[in-house]
């Protein structure tokens, strides 16, 4: 069963025939993809003992109770413990002793028509890893990034497949189900969040087990609030103007900190109409000199360092600043500001970086340069340039009086210095912070 090559009609086979599997199906949008793919597979009636789909708002909160958001975390959960109450009272007395009961719970906001929404879900289930055993529990938050609603509704019916058939045959580890459940849906969906409940997940740590999303790419991005458990970014990010620090942090300092308190303070007086700055570390898994991520204990020691520094932490699976600038900008117009040291932004200018893109620097600086978007230059001590990798050091001029390195002192070569100057000139790049930074507690390894 646990053959890698099933597709989706097979993998529901595979369940429909284990006899001992019993349970309910629960869809609120994106159609009945996951009850369809069970029914059609064939002997379904060994399977599935109910399938229900309450699209209309007020029946669903008659069923599930009220809710501030239908596609919410919540909402998925009040979905599971009603139906896994029901069929424990309709059906432990009959059939307990022989059935694993499951119960599998989706509430997806597929595109609609005028393709004006936000295309996500949150999936669950609730199943017995063994008969007569307390129930485990998964919950992972989707983004769908098909381009119709047919191709996302077809996504969602093979997500839940996976997630079923992963759960009852390959489930040795959380990180090898989650694998699994992504099987057949590279670039099609992304899981940014998942929590787990229950004695097959005993020892899961929360956070590790979000980071791993992004450090195994399957979500560009995952959210570590300083307060509280780990949430989906859409919902942090959405219409918040941002202030940026990125990098990989092998070294937390109080500069850090610094930095983006005093661009928070800043972006705020540049926008005094928009809403409070929110302040995100960016921890990116690797640099792009780097092949191989950091190991997860790191990165999840460094994401807690960060947040004792005052502010949330943006975990990104790809070190390229832009991708991240792509990314934020998914789910806010308000501006977007990023804190960089002067010898970060010189790493920034070097044409290695980009061989994956057609346009090469060029291309790079255009897509982290989008509407909005600026980047504020700190300075650095002079001291810090032995560091730096070779290629990068060579963009870096005579430091000043004070023994800093800040944007004046850059010295990229041509042909990149034409854009440095241009971005300069037009204001994309604004040189801010004239007090000298101490040398013993900054570090170049911080780089994004």
């Amino acid at each position: 069963m646990a053959d890698q090559r099933l597709d989706a009609h097979q993998k529901a086979l595979a369940v429909n025939l284990e006899r001992a599997i019993y349970g309910t199906i629960a869809e609120i949008g994106a159609g009945q993809e996951v009850a369809r793919c069970f029914l059609q597979a064939g002997g379904a009636s060994g399977t599935v003992a109910k399938t229900v789909s309450a699209y209309d708002m007020t029946f669903s909160d008659a069923i599930y109770g009220k809710v501030e958001r239908y596609v919410s975390r919540e909402r998925v959960e009040g979905m599971l413990e009603h139906e896994y109450g029901l069929l424990l009272e309709r059906l432990a007395a009959t059939r307990g002793a022989a059935s694993r009961f499951f119960v599998f719970a989706d509430t997806i906001s597929a595109r609609n028509f005028a393709g004006t929404n936000e295309c996500h879900g949150w999936i669950g289930l609730r199943f017995q890893h063994e008969i007569g055993s307390a129930p485990d529990e998964i919950l992972v938050h989707v983004n769908l990034l098909d381009p119709t609603n047919l191709l996302q509704q077809q996504a969602v019916g093979l997500l839940g497949v996976n997630l079923v058939h992963a759960a009852f045959f390959r489930s040795e580890t959380l990180a090898l189900l989650l694998a699994a459940t992504f099987e057949g849906l590279e670039n099609r969906v992304e899981i940014d969040l998942v929590a787990v409940a229950g004695g097959l997940f005993a020892g899961v740590d929360e956070r590790h087990a979000v980071v791993d999303l992004a450090r195994s790419g399957l979500s560009p991005a995952v959210l570590l609030p300083r307060v509280g458990h780990p949430a989906p970014p859409s919902e942090v990010l959405r219409k918040r103007p941002l202030m940026l620090v990125p990098g990989v942090f092998r070294e937390v300092t109080v500069v850090h900190g610094r930095m983006l308190r005093a661009g928070c303070e800043r972006l705020a007086a540049e926008a005094p109409d928009e809403r409070e700055p929110l302040p995100l570390f960016v921890l990116t898994t690797r640099h792009p000199r780097e092949e191989e991520n950091a190991p997860i204990e790191d990165l999840v020691d460094r994401a807690e360092s960060l947040s004792e520094s005052g502010a949330d932490v943006l975990v990104v699976s790809r070190p390229e600043l832009y991708r991240t600038v792509e990314y934020v900008l998914r789910y806010t117009s308000a501006p977007v500001r990023i804190a960089l040291g002067s010898l970060t932004l010189a790493d920034v200018f070097q044409e290695s970086h980009y061989g994956q893109l057609d346009g090469a620097l060029m291309e790079a600086l255009a897509r982290l340069f989008a509407f909005n978007v600026r980047v504020y230059v700190h300075p650095m001590p002079a001291t810090l340039v032995d560091g730096l990798h070779p290629e990068t050091a060579r963009s870096i001029g005579t430091p000043d009086a004070d023994g800093l390195i800040g944007l004046d002192q850059l010295a990229v070569a041509p042909p990149a210095s034409h854009l440095l100057r241009y971005l300069v000139e037009s204001g994309f790049l604004e040189a801010v912070g004239s007090e000298r930074p101490d040398p013993t507690k900054g570090t170049v390894t911080a780089r994004s």
